[in-house]
């Protein structure tokens, strides 16, 4: 698959998921929701591992490697976005979260020696400029308060661990271990990760059996984990964390075009302008001279 394709797969079906977390919150506690995220996923990634006959053994190294994929990128990383978004917006949320975008570029050059290069370094500069014009109007409504600056940090510490599985992986896929068997394995260990968290908080394994409930989990748990991680961690395996990071600038630009045309959002020259830049930086970042 073209790495345009995998760009389009990862962003389409993020930049929907926002909307899908939002029915998530409530009843289930965010770290049981998480645990059956990726119980469900990594049981489907080790069914299609069997029936396509893919090796599922691998040596107590590869583990380790396994293990830090999931504490970081299928475990942490989402109890923080989640938690995140019961104390702030998902305006707040999606800037601090674009984040990443810097976090992947500096760890790349602390980690793997990797130049971004100007043309990537400004289109970064315009996603992020981009992100804050989108959602400037929303964010001029909220006042600064122990609930904002505790949902921002989470929201940047959520930011800062998803780069760091970011790294993981690229150091996992140079070492030859594949992607489809490292999301099984990670997303196990992330999910009985997230368990231990959860009961060690106290938290009960309720379970909310309405429609949008059990609709949206199938859905992050089959197109938000399964599929999207395939495609997005394949992609970053190809051309590098710095450049497949700009992906999570663009899915608030999705959801928002999402939230015109089915939640009758209103089109102001906030989100002309906010989008036009990120799809400026977008088009800096990913193109080749």
């Amino acid at each position: 698959m073209s790495n345009t394709a995998l760009y389009l797969i990862t962003v389409l079906i993020w930049g929907s998921t926002w909307l899908a977390i939002e029915f998530q919150l409530g009843v289930v506690e965010p770290e049981v929701s998480i645990v059956y995220r990726y119980a469900i996923a990594s049981a489907v990634l080790f069914i299609y591992c069997k029936i396509n006959k893919l090796k599922l053994l691998f040596d107590l190294k590869c583990h380790v490697w396994f293990v830090l994929l999931g504490a970081s990128l299928f475990g942490l990383n989402y109890i923080f976005a989640y938690r995140a978004q019961v104390h702030i917006t998902s305006a707040l949320a999606a800037i601090a979260f674009s984040s990443m975008l810097w976090i992947n570029i500096v760890l790349s050059r602390l980690i793997f020696g990797t130049r971004a290069g100007r043309r990537v370094l400004i289109g970064a500069f315009l996603g992020i400029l981009g992100i804050i014009v989108l959602f400037a109007p929303q964010v001029s409504e909220v006042s600064l308060s122990d609930e904002v600056f505790i949902g921002s940090i989470l929201a940047l510490l959520g930011a800062l661990t998803a780069s760091i599985g970011n790294m993981v992986s690229q150091g996992a896929q140079k070492r030859a271990l594949p992607v489809m068997q490292a999301n099984a394995w990670g997303m196990l260990y992330g999910a009985l990760l997230t368990a231990i968290i959860a009961l060690f908080q106290g938290h009960a394994f309720t379970f909310d059996a309405t429609f949008t409930y059990i609709a949206s989990l199938a859905y992050l748990a089959l197109f938000g984990s399964v599929v999207a991680f395939g495609a997005y961690l394949t992609l970053l395996g190809r051309i590098g964390a710095h450049k497949a990071g700009y992906a999570t600038v663009m899915f608030p630009v999705v959801a928002l075009v999402l939230s015109i045309l089915f939640e009758g959002l209103g089109l102001d020259m906030s989100i002309v302008l906010g989008t036009a830049l990120v799809l400026l930086g977008n088009l800096l970042v990913l193109k080749e001279r």
